[in-house]
Formats: C-alpha cells, structure tokens, sequence
C-alpha cells in the first residue's frame, strides 16, 4: 500500500517558538506600524491568518488586506533569516525526531513531507537547521506562505503528491502527526488520519475528543511511531 505521511513541524519535531516570535513581533511593526503586543496560539494555525488576527487582537489602525499580508510574509522571513544563526542556540530537535523520520522513511511505498502553518522559506530553514529535511520531500508539503487553512493544505497535498498524471492519495493512505487539538481537526477535514503527538499544548483525552485514535507520548520510539503509521495506513 502506498502511503502519505505528513508531519506538523513546531513543537512536534522542532522547537524555535523564541526565534520565531521574535521574528513576528519585527516583522508586524515594520508592516503595521504598531508594536505586536498580543500574540496569540500558533498551534493548527498558518502565519497568514495568525497575521489577521495579530491586527484584530492589537488594534491596528488601518485595514488589514492581501497587500498588507503579503508584505507581512515577506517581512516575517527576512526577519526570521536574519536570526538563522539563533536556532540552534535557541531552538532544539525534540527526542526522537531525527530517528523517527528516517524509520518512517524506510518504510516501503512511503511519501513523507510535511504541513506547515510556516512559510515555506521558514519552514525549510527550520528543518534544515537540524538536519531533518533530509528524510522529507519537501516539494510537494503544504506552507502558510498561502491563505489557506491547514485542512485544505492537506487536501492539496493529497491531490497533487504523486505528480503530474499520479492518482490522488485515499484518506485511508494519509496520516497527519501532530500535537495539538486544531491539528487533529485539520487533518479530519482535510482527509487524513490524524496521529496525535502528546505537547504542552494538548492533553492525551483533549487529542482523543478531537479524533485522535492513536496517540503517542513522544517521537522517542521510531518503532513505535512506524507501527503507528502501519495501523493508521491498514485499518
């Protein structure tokens, strides 16, 4: 059975959320002209609409439009270029990252990218900086660099992964691993199985009432998360 295997990427594989906010935090007062004073949660979200609503939960005085957000992108991964020397000292790979793409890679008749609420740009620095990019095809992944929501990223990929002329992926071929409860709904949506990683941002029952069947405590056990994949890609 061929197999898409999708991968959320802040606080599932990496952590740079030090970097990263920084990097929001220049990139929305050199657009706006205002200080970025409330952030609010990146988890299941893309950059583009957390822009839209950085401008609601900080008051901006003017109206945030496709230009405005364009210009933000732009500015969020020059700004986040600027600090690529900070993501080592700052950020980390989680336990098992590493380890656990390349088993899943192993496995036969395997597609494994990645969904990103990241631009692709900033996507791929992070991954790069921590040599996991090397197990992932990014190519064909889904980023925030588009207003579109995760779901309908994963929609695309699944579409479009196999190439030019390829079938599209079956929901029952994709999983989606991630660890946070808006992830899991995306990937519902989107048509994938969601495989819930256990994160500071979701508890084991809050994954499983969003649709979680299978959940893992962390990325430690490569076996483990193979085995994960093989049922959810079986079932």
């Amino acid at each position: 059975m061929s197999r898409l295997v999708l991968w959320n990427i802040d606080l599932t594989l990496l952590d740079v959320g030090q970097v990263m906010r920084v990097a929001y935090a220049e990139a929305f007062e050199k657009v706006t002209g205002e200080p970025l004073v409330y952030l609010t949660s990146a988890a299941g979200r893309t950059d583009s609409e957390m822009f839209f609503e950085f401008c609601a939960r900080n008051y901006v005085d003017f109206e945030p439009d496709t230009e405005a957000l364009a210009d933000f992108l732009t500015a969020l991964e020059t700004s986040f270029a600027s600090r690529g020397d900070q993501l080592l000292a700052k950020g980390r790979a989680l336990p098992g990252a590493s380890a656990s793409l390349a088993a899943v890679a192993s496995m036969p008749d395997t597609v494994q990218t990645v969904v990103s609420g990241s631009t692709r740009a900033n996507a791929t620095a992070k991954l790069v900086a921590f040599g996991l990019d090397t197990y992932l095809d990014l190519a064909v992944g889904g980023f925030g660099s588009v207003n579109y929501p995760k779901a309908s990223l994963i929609q695309s990929i699944r579409l479009h992964a196999a190439g030019e002329g390829g079938r599209a992926y079956a929901e029952e071929e994709t999983v989606f691993i991630a660890g946070s409860v808006p992830d899991v709904r995306a990937a519902l949506i989107g048509g994938a199985t969601p495989i819930g990683v256990l994160s500071d941002t979701s508890t084991e029952g809050q994954l499983r009432d969003a649709g979680a069947q299978i959940i893992l405590p962390d990325l430690s056990d490569p076996r483990a998360v193979m085995t994960a994949v093989h049922q959810a890609t079986t079932n």
